[in-house]
């Protein structure tokens, strides 16, 4: 299986970079990935003042995905995810939900052993790898990776883990995906802008899909299909990833607009991904089983 390795990254995603690797449809590969700090920080008493900042939510890439055209579906299937040896997080002032809560920056080092993150001397959390920043490359303008929108990015999906698909909209020819951002651990929010951010590799299959419709950026595993939206306000995208999954179920499988509504305000739950970047994102889940009774297959 190919391998793209850490030290081919980016910090935008754009129609501008040049890929450094090249599949066909179908085929899989390895993205090696530093953490959301560009593995600049060891230890928690180092000396933050030497730190680039700006380098921030690096992500391997980007990978040309060969017949991926402009509206195409790239569909991403997470093989693998894993992680190294130990996880960091900050605390900063002005950042995320406690952002008034902190008067200096402070690290946290966090070992892992048997799977599991060693909080402290009472609380050990499982480990459940998921992909942070995960996207293609914007139809016109680049984007930072610390931002989610249309393309995917910096989406913070705790639900983008082993087993996973992820599907998205090509806007250029090959696609360009990248990722980056792995989380060992996160909570719905990410309130404290971080999650259990650490180094380590993914594995992917990537297909195009031509002629499929289906709400981009979406996810699918066993048991949930997932709508994706960011906005600028967590209402905006919790109305627009709502809209998304209506207009999904009314064009695609035998249910009447009430009928959608209905089921939605039953049995679809919103969850929040993140608050702490530079747009809200939402996802509305319905249970796989829903589709699967009306005989709707997902490519």
């Amino acid at each position: 299986m190919k391998k793209i390795e850490r030290d081919k990254c980016i910090i935008e995603m754009s129609k501008n970079h040049t890929p450094v690797e090249k599949i066909k449809s179908g085929e899989s590969i390895t993205f090696e990935c530093l953490d959301c700090y560009g593995n600049q920080i060891i230890k928690e008493d180092q000396n933050f003042d030497g730190i680039d900042w700006s380098f921030n939510n690096p992500s391997t890439g980007p990978l040309y995905i060969e017949g991926a055209e402009e509206g195409d579906i790239v569909k991403v299937e997470i093989l693998d995810i894993r992680v190294e040896d130990k996880g960091v997080m900050t605390s900063r002032p002005g950042a995320g939900a406690l952002k008034d809560k902190w008067d200096k920056l402070e690290c946290s080092v966090i070992p892992i052993e048997n799977n599991k993150a060693i909080f402290n001397d009472k609380i050990s959390i499982d480990l459940d790898p998921m992909i942070g920043v995960i996207g293609l490359a914007p139809k016109k303008e680049s984007i930072r990776n610390t931002t989610p929108d249309y393309h995917g990015g910096n989406m913070d999906c705790k639900r983008i883990t082993k087993g996973a698909t992820l599907y998205l909209k090509s806007n250029v020819e090959g696609g360009l995906l990248s990722m980056g951002d792995i989380h060992g651990v996160m909570g719905d929010g990410e309130v404290s802008i971080s999650g259990l951010e650490m180094n380590g590799e993914v594995d992917v299959r990537v297909t195009v899909l031509k002629d499929y419709s289906i709400p981009t950026p979406s996810v699918l595993n066993k048991d949930l299909f997932m709508t994706i939206y960011s906005a600028k306000t967590l209402d905006e995208a919790a109305i627009k990833a709502t809209q998304s999954m209506f207009d999904f179920l009314v064009d695609n499988i035998d249910i009447t607009k009430k009928e959608a509504g209905n089921l939605l305000s039953l049995i679809g739950n919103l969850r929040i991904n993140q608050i702490v970047d530079p747009l809200m994102t939402v996802r509305m889940e319905l249970e796989k089983e829903i589709f699967d009774k009306y005989n709707y297959k997902f490519l």
